[in-house]
């Protein structure tokens, strides 16, 4: 399945979530999209509830349906909670990474960014986005890069970066310090919604 490239605001007011973790997306129309305006919302069944809690989380991280689950089957392999666990996972991706760190003001301008190179880890080359990367490692824009006005600006824009990742904004370089704790996350997302999605 290819990924989606359309209009961010629309499938956030579809899923009444904002996939851009800012609200703006539904401050002015907080109702779905569609030619008819505001219409009476259906009640939504358990399963309802499931796939809408997945397409969320699957949209706020922007990862592709095979890429999502093959995520969760990693996540209930691990010891732990399979639900923190497979939030952890996504969150240790290098294009979330590097949209925590504020190189980007999106993920998708982050995955962008690793995809034509400018990000190195530990020092190399990485240009896959989906590249899992382990606590303790340095995550820092390519000397060629630097002078990069999208990067400038976005470090420019961040005000406060993530608490498990440290940044440089001078040096453009920072690094993955731990994993993050569940209450760091997004609070408005229910990843039992998604373990009880494939546990059907």
């Amino acid at each position: 399945m290819a990924r989606y490239t359309g209009p961010v605001w629309k499938v956030s007011r579809r899923l009444s979530f904002s996939i851009l973790e800012t609200g703006q997306e539904l401050t002015r129309r907080n109702y779905a999209p569609g030619q008819h305006g505001k219409t009476k919302r259906i009640k939504l069944s358990n399963y309802g509830l499931q796939l809408r809690e997945k397409q969320r989380i699957r949209n706020l991280y922007g990862v592709n349906e095979r890429q999502f689950y093959n995520t969760f089957v990693l996540a209930t392999k691990m010891q732990g909670v399979t639900g923190d666990n497979f939030l952890f996972l996504l969150e240790s991706r290098l294009d979330n990474l590097v949209y925590r760190m504020g190189f980007s003001r999106t993920r998708r301008g982050a995955r962008q960014l690793v995809n034509h190179g400018h990000i190195l880890v530990n020092g190399k080359k990485v240009d896959i986005p989906s590249a899992r990367v382990k606590p303790g490692s340095t995550i820092e824009v390519k000397e060629k890069s630097r002078n990069n006005k999208a990067i400038i600006d976005a470090l420019e824009a961040t005000l406060n970066t993530a608490a498990f990742v440290t940044v440089d904004k001078e040096a453009k370089k920072g690094t993955f310090v731990r994993l993050p704790e569940r209450n760091e996350l997004n609070k408005e997302i229910n990843e039992l919604l998604v373990v009880e999605y494939y546990n059907r």
